[in-house]
């Protein structure tokens, strides 16, 4: 393996917010965990509660330890991403979130918001609770939504491309309704509101502009103090409404390796915890930790920068990549055996999967490809991008003898960190494969068009295809168990013209300790505190 030495970018993480969820997906590869029993593991990722969830009455008081599967930076939804993987527990902390979303049944339901309703997916009325208001004592009223969403928008916060291109108009009517007027039916609308731009911010936190933002919301708990890389506090909101939360505190911190979260939980010096890798969250589960168990979709896969003068422009590169690599060999030096192999772009656990016939390892077509394209004048010699860390460079040999076997020659280039890796990736696009992953999970829209739709600028490999885009178009119209037919089509166009080479699927589980109690998952893998008790 050829390395080159890494080159460290110093770009703010700021802009990097609508790219850092994506290879945040990805597995870290901070810990390797041996499994050995390579039994069916597809129950353990099915979405929704596990573990005994029974509990007696609440009681209040006490701070709830947990540690975040990554640090926000930053207590602005705009600069930071409002999922469960960068920081998001802690902002729907602060703001809310006007829809929920529960993922055992799919169903979005309101949180701090009255109603969402629609009779034909175009135009949706919001109507919100009475007697609402920031912690600064202002109210939560249909001037301060629509200011807000108006905020994040401005900004770029993450998604804002969806929200230019779908909404038409925001009308105030009165104080307690929104009307949302989109251009085109969008059936997974109330997705948009159970995430960032649901978070509405109070007039006072934006009324400086992005420079001078203050962390006011309506939520459950507000602002205490922050030290950067240390911890984050946040206290009771006491006239938070309905009824106030039974925590007293909410202490956020951040540990790098999964496997060192698991230690923190087991020996309780953490409540709850989040976890990707595939050793490691199927551990929590055989050890039979209560948690929320979300399934991503895809969890690893080698995008392939299609764009004029890459190797990867050539059709015929990107299917002998395809067909070189070998999912279950790569988890078994990478995982142990842990994990999901796959070259589809759904998880099982998913209600709206629908088995295709996928390409198995075929290393004659492989080379076959190679080889034609090669004495057409394209360019064989790749490089890839991926982090320095233990497991990702056993990785990376892996890869780099999968594609060498058939005709590549690959040049492995160990990045310092995901920030580096998600600037090269999604920003600068300055790479030939790189290790990446697309999270699927309940709204399957909102990643295609951010990741495979032609004229997205989030699409990290540069992929155009006039066919994905219209079957992504026709996607945006239908809830995703109604568009069962459609994404089976996406899935098996995506194998025919290969974006990229699904390595495996998986999943993000927050566990927590057996004293802990009411943590209510929600949308984007994040969780919500507002009923929260420790026993």
């Amino acid at each position: 393996m050829r390395n080159r030495p890494a080159r460290y970018s110093r770009l703010a993480v700021a802009a990097l917010a609508g790219a850092l969820v994506l290879t945040a997906c990805a597995d870290t590869g901070d810990d390797k965990s041996s499994s050995s029993d390579k039994t069916d593991n597809s129950a353990m990722y099915v979405a929704g509660l596990v573990g005994d969830q029974s509990a007696g009455t609440p009681k209040k008081g006490g701070t709830l330890e947990v540690i975040e599967y990554g640090e926000a930076r930053s207590l602005d939804p705009t600069k930071t991403i409002p999922n469960g993987a960068v920081g998001g527990n802690a902002l729907a902390a602060i703001y809310d979130v006007l829809m929920s979303y529960d993922p055992a049944t799919g169903e979005y339901s309101p949180l701090m918001a009255k109603s969402l309703e629609t009779k034909d997916s175009k135009t949706w009325t919001l109507t919100l609770r009475d007697g609402v208001n920031f912690t600064d004592g202002t109210p939560l009223n249909a001037q301060a939504v629509v200011a807000s969403i108006g905020y994040y928008m401005q900004n770029q916060g993450f998604n804002t491309l969806l929200l230019h291109t779908n909404i038409s108009k925001m009308t105030p009517q009165g104080d307690n309704t929104v009307v949302f007027t989109l251009n085109k039916p969008w059936a997974t609308f109330p997705a948009m509101l159970a995430a960032g731009p649901g978070m509405i911010l109070a007039p006072a936190a934006i009324a400086g502009g992005p420079e001078k933002f203050k962390p006011i919301g309506a939520g459950p708990f507000k602002f205490d103090t922050y030290k950067p890389a240390e911890e984050l506090i946040l206290s009771r909101n006491e006239k938070y409404f309905g009824e106030a939360p039974n925590l007293d505190k909410l202490r956020f911190t951040w540990v790098q390796a999964d496997q060192a979260k698991l230690d923190s939980l087991k020996a309780g010096s953490a409540d709850v915890i989040s976890v990707r890798t595939a050793g490691v969250l199927e551990n929590a589960r055989k050890d039979g930790f209560a948690g929320a168990m979300s399934p991503a979709g895809i969890s690893q896969v080698v995008w392939i920068n299609n764009r004029e003068g890459r190797g990867g422009s050539d059709e015929r590169l990107r299917k002998a990549i395809n067909l070189a690599t070998n999912p279950e060999q790569y988890l078994d030096r990478t995982q142990g055996g842990a994990g999901q192999p796959t070259r589809g772009l759904y998880s099982e656990a998913f209600a709206y999967y629908k088995e295709i016939e996928l390409p198995e390892q075929n290393i004659a077509e492989a080379k076959k490809l190679v080889a034609e394209a090669k004495a057409d004048g394209a360019d064989t010699s790749l490089s890839y991008i991926t982090q320095s860390d233990q497991t990702s460079q056993t990785g990376a040999v892996t890869l780099e003898a999968q594609l060498e076997a058939v005709g590549f020659d690959i040049e492995v280039e160990l990045l310092r960190d995901i920030t580096e890796q998600t600037t090269r990736l999604y920003v600068k696009k300055d790479f030939d494969l790189a290790m990446g992953s697309m999270s699927l999970s309940e709204d399957p829209y909102m990643s295609f068009a951010n990741n495979v739709v032609s004229t997205s600028p989030a699409n990290p490999s540069g992929y155009a295809n006039k066919e994905m885009d219209a079957l992504v178009a026709d996607l945006q119209t239908k809830m995703p168990v109604e568009a069962v037919d459609t994404l089976a089509e996406i899935n098996a166009l995506w194998q025919e013209t290969v974006p990229g080479a699904v390595i495996s699927a998986g999943g993000f589980f927050s566990p927590w300790g057996k004293n802990v109690h009411g943590v209510v998952p929600t949308g984007v893998n994040m969780l919500l505190f507002h009923k929260a008790w420790k026993s």
